[in-house]
């Protein structure tokens, strides 16, 4: 899905109800963009056999899980998020036993698996949209998606004033098979993305099914996409406005965060919850045990506040949820500050773990965010200062990893990999990019294919090129130029999430102690930790409070005071 990020709106618990102790509650997740990852076969296009291949870099960064962007069978209007087969890998990816082979693999390294689930439309090619188009009015699989008559005197006009999230309306009209106008459907997204009608029961049986499936394929988990815009609201009323993606993330919509969506997560969470947990010492049948719990379903549920966001992971519903409202938070202390309190606020009364996040596939990645003057929102077109954006994302990242609960890494995010804003336009794939009325549609930019080496046609993803352009220079952010490096991206990314898992004060948690701090510095305490954070364009001073254990740039000590440098975040154990 197309992210559109609202302003920020104005904690763990390891026996919660509902929510046992997990791998979950404080894991560090990498998500893979498969195209973009690795190419094993040369083709210019990553896929599974590639991300097996370099499973080990993720082993070594010292991540928990996996999260793999979509990879099953698609027309790729979307980039693989119209899915036509949900049960099958698109060949451009591979096939089911490369899915298998993964998945072993990923386990035998100890890493967990999480796929992307697309539940709220398919593909324009599913076989049940193309059945129903067939078929014609009357056909019982229309209703497995929202068809409806248009307005107007012919039926002209779409059935509501409902807007596609990329732009224009979310409805087309169809041809019915004796070539005369005929109903229309509802997309929120390209109209090659039909929304199902959760309200069919055939829907949520299909489902339910998909889950069973990629469960006993042994995967850990979902990540699930628009888990927020699967229920309309009773009779798809007008929303009465213009511009309406101006106001997602700030109303409930009558398309997204309806109420009825928690029932269909209650359901998904009792077939997790039946199947043992791959992970376990001696597998998941030692000694004659069955242990339960450990697969888990992460919402992308794009609320107006972190309090919403919160009913997607009460105790009998999803495990995490995605904090969008801090990836769009400025370089801002007193931003931070607000944001981190009531993400933390939120989620204890439902005890979920807190996530963080702060680059991913659909927005421009924070290397380059902070390089730019703050208020420009997620998907920028300038470069900015490259020197300032490293910097700050360095510091950012610090931060990200000392708060408690769970984070998420983009792929690349560890080489400190700027946004590609210069692609030409006649390389751009984003759908976005080619509807006039949608969204800017520059998330082709952070979607480059990452280098791997110093060398090569394209860095080490592949032999065959890459299927968007690489720029200049970009072999010297490589894994290989950046491994074994003092000072380095990767080597501060390996060293923080190692730490991380080490220090008994960091990982599961509910809260964080404020302490003082000059103006612009965030100060917080957790057991025998403390993280210090400098925002501001100069250097800061204030006591030591304890031994320097990590910082994002050199820190000195000037007696018993410490001098943070502009943009920096120091970790110290006490």
């Amino acid at each position: 899905m197309t992210q559109h990020l609202a302003a920020p709106s104005t904690g763990t618990s390891d026996d919660a109800p509902g929510h046992p102790a997990g791998w979950w509650q404080d894991a560090v997740i990498y998500q893979v963009y498969p195209r973009s990852f690795a190419d094993a076969d040369g083709d210019g296009m990553g896929d599974l056999a590639g991300v097996t291949a370099r499973l080990p870099h993720l082993r070594d960064l010292g991540v928990d899980a996996v999260w793999l962007s979509p990879f099953y069978a698609s027309p790729q209007a979307d980039a693989g998020y119209d899915v036509s087969d949900y049960r099958a890998i698109d060949p451009m990816f591979g096939n089911l036993l490369d899915a298998d082979a993964l998945i072993r693999e990923a386990h035998a390294l100890g890493l967990r698996i999480i796929v992307d689930l697309v539940p709220n439309h398919s593909s324009d090619q599913h076989e049940w949209f193309k059945r129903a188009l067939a078929e014609g009015p009357g056909s019982a699989l229309r209703e497995r998606y929202h068809f409806r008559p248009g307005k107007g005197a012919g039926g002209e006009l779409p059935p509501n004033d409902w807007e596609s999230i990329f732009g224009g309306p979310a409805w087309t009209r169809t041809v019915d098979p004796d070539g005369t106008p005929g109903d229309w459907y509802l997309h929120l997204f390209a109209p090659e993305q039909p929304d199902f009608n959760w309200e069919h029961p055939a829907v949520a049986d299909e489902f339910r099914s998909i889950l069973r499936f990629w469960l006993d394929m042994g995967v850990d988990g979902f990540r699930v996409d628009v888990a927020h815009g699967l229920v309309k609201a009773q009779g798809l009323p007008d929303l009465g406005t213009h511009d309406q993606l101006k106001l997602l993330g700030n109303d409930v919509m009558p398309f997204f965060d309806q109420d009825g969506v928690h029932a269909i997560y209650r359901s998904w969470r009792t077939i997790l919850d039946e199947y043992p947990d791959t992970m376990e010492p001696g597998g998941p049948l030692a000694a004659g045990r069955r242990v339960t719990g450990g697969r888990i379903a992460v919402a992308e549920a794009w609320t107006p506040t972190v309090e919403r966001t919160a009913n997607y992971v009460r105790p009998d519903e999803m495990h995490q949820a995605f904090n969008f409202q801090y990836l769009a938070t400025d370089w801002d202390a007193a931003a931070l500050r607000q944001v981190i309190d009531s993400s933390l606020d939120a989620m204890r009364p439902v005890g979920a773990p807190t996530t963080w996040v702060l680059s991913n596939h659909d927005v421009t990645r924070h290397a380059t965010r902070f390089a730019n003057p703050p208020g420009l929102g997620t998907q920028l077109r300038t470069p900015g200062d490259r020197e300032l954006g490293l910097r700050r994302a360095r510091a950012a990242s610090l931060l990200m990893l000392a708060l408690p609960g769970s984070a998420y890494v983009y792929q690349g995010e560890e080489l400190g990999l700027p946004d590609v804003t210069d692609l030409p336009d006649e390389a751009r794939q984003d759908p976005s990019f080619f509807r006039a009325a949608g969204q800017d549609g520059f998330r082709d930019g952070c979607r480059v294919p990452i280098p791997w080496t110093r060398e090569g046609t394209s860095y080490g993803f592949g032999d065959g090129g890459s299927w968007l352009p690489q720029p200049a220079g970009w072999g010297e952010l490589s894994i290989e130029a950046q491994t074994g490096v003092a000072g380095s991206t990767l080597e501060l990314y390996r060293a923080a999430i190692a730490a991380r898992r080490d220090h008994p004060g960091l990982g599961v948690g509910t809260d964080v102690e404020w302490l003082e701090g000059p103006e612009g510095v965030l100060v917080f305490a957790r057991p025998g930790f403390v993280c210090t954070v400098n925002t501001t364009g100069a250097p800061a001073r204030l006591p030591a409070p304890g031994r320097v254990l990590l910082a994002s740039s050199p820190v000195s000590l000037d007696g018993a005071e410490a001098v943070l440098p502009a943009d920096t975040t120091v970790w110290w154990t006490v």
